[in-house]
């Protein structure tokens, strides 16, 4: 029997819905994972909701944190970590897979493990690998908890730069030029791959763009000149994963467009626009967090191209079987066309970051948008659906 066709006590009935922030985590965007929990935590209404911070340290751990949105910041340009928010060095949470109940313990050793009550929602704001690429939801999908965004399937492919292009490719969604670099591949021949990304380079061009298969924040991407620079390139890629990919320069306007489920389906706000950032060789890290480059919103476009911007963006939603939210990234090409470079389905979500500010100019403020997305997961199943 599901949890949700359980019978609820009075008790249950009566308190507020339980919202589990769970941030943090394994990958290389743990710290603006934090920087995002902070604003989330300072959004929720707490006279609808209880909250349970948690983070997930560099390791893995599941650590029990203080409700203290302030200490969540970027601070000196350094990120916030989970380790210096915990309450122990080494007390862990553990969330039960069993279906039947949502009690989260909390255990230190030689103590006696503590009930910290039911969750009835978890609000994951994991970047990257290990919470927003389909493996934290499904440790929830196994636990019959909700939570906010995108299911298994559409997590992983939106996680996968490789298998989002196939999925937009097969969909008939316009898809820049690439190659995939795969671990065995370059482990077994890294001279034959080498040779594929010249002959790459030679049909499209320089500058080639090296970039992880499967990080975010543009967390170890290398804009490369020449030949000269690709192995260099190639290392940084692959500190952050094994698997990468190689893009070439598309020449246009970099547009955003968020997409939020509503009752009657996926809607597209107001796009915006990423302008040139002088400081920066293109819009990476830093530029986006530390020196909190802004973008255009709502983008300068004319009606046609806001109403295509937006159509493809619902498109891509769809067709990665997506829940909650996206941020769908385009080029607006010389030639005027409009090519997806990629989604995030867990993007940037501080009150500066461009999802929440395209949908403030849409009409839904950040708070509003925080309560939306619980209400959805609590009012979706747990599940096949």
């Amino acid at each position: 029997m599901s949890s949700e066709n359980l019978p609820q006590s009075t008790e249950h009935q009566l308190r507020k819905p339980r919202v589990a922030v769970v941030f943090g985590g394994r990958s290389s965007e743990h710290g603006i994972s934090v920087v995002t929990a902070g604003a989330v935590l300072n959004a929720i209404d707490r006279t609808k909701y209880d909250v349970l911070p948690i983070g997930i340290t560099t390791d893995g751990r599941w650590a029990l944190t203080a409700d203290e949105p302030e200490r969540m910041a970027i601070a000196d340009r350094k990120m916030p970590d989970v380790a210096q928010l915990a309450e122990s060095d080494e007390g862990g949470v553990v969330l039960s897979v069993d279906p039947g109940s949502r009690e989260v313990v909390y255990s230190e050793p030689g103590s006696v493990p503590k009930a910290l009550g039911e969750v009835d929602v978890v609000f994951p704001v994991l970047h990257g690998p290990y919470g927003e690429d389909g493996t934290l939801q499904g440790l929830l999908e196994l636990s019959g908890v909700p939570y906010v965004g995108a299911g298994v399937l559409a997590s992983a492919v939106g996680q996968d730069k490789e298998y989002m292009k196939r999925v937009f490719t097969s969909f008939g969604l316009p898809v820049g030029p690439y190659v995939v670099v795969r671990p065995r591949e370059w482990d077994n021949d890294p001279a034959g791959a080498r040779e594929r990304i010249t002959e790459f380079a030679a049909e499209h061009g320089w500058p080639l763009f090296i970039k992880p298969a499967r990080a975010g924040s543009s967390i170890g991407i290398t804009k490369v000149e020449d030949v000269s620079q690709l192995d260099e390139a190639i290392e940084e890629a692959r500190r952050h994963d094994p698997k990468f990919l190689v893009e070439s320069l598309l020449r246009g306007r970099e547009i955003e467009c968020g997409v939020l489920e509503f009752e009657d389906g996926p809607r597209a706000s107001v796009p915006a626009e990423i302008p040139p950032v002088t400081s920066h060789d293109f819009y990476d890290f830093e530029a986006k967090y530390i020196d909190s480059a802004s973008g255009i919103v709502p983008a300068p476009l004319t009606g046609e191209q806001t109403a295509e911007v937006q159509r493809l963006a619902v498109e891509a939603f769809e067709a990665a079987s997506c829940e909650g939210l996206v941020r769908a990234d385009f080029f607006l090409t010389e030639d005027g066309g409009f090519v997806i470079n990629e989604i995030n389905t867990l993007p940037g979500f501080t009150p500066i970051s461009m999802y929440p500010r395209m949908w403030q100019e849409s009409g839904v403020s950040y708070q509003q948008l925080v309560d939306r997305l619980i209400q959805a997961a609590l009012d979706r199943p747990t599940g096949l659906r």
